[in-house]
């Protein structure tokens, strides 16, 4: 999967498990930018642990998550 496509799926997730509950962020945009946030919380995460194992297979884990960050922050 390509860091755009994992990008939009991690938002899209987010943004979806948003508008469907029984909160008063049921406003698109306003579910889109929280969204957003929290699957570049949940990136950075990811990032931190192939960072800190520093291991030759991880630092390919590391770049792609680093792709799928910049991605989210461009939708």
């Amino acid at each position: 999967m390509t860091a755009k496509d994992k990008a939009k799926e991690l938002v899209d997730t987010y943004r979806i498990m948003l508008m469907l509950t029984d909160t008063h962020c049921g406003e698109e945009i306003l579910c889109t930018v929280i969204a957003k946030y929290s699957a570049l919380i949940a990136v950075e995460e990811l990032m931190k642990e192939c960072w800190n194992h520093r291991e030759i297979d991880l630092q390919a884990g590391y770049d792609y998550w680093n792709s799928v960050k910049q991605e989210i922050e461009q939708l």
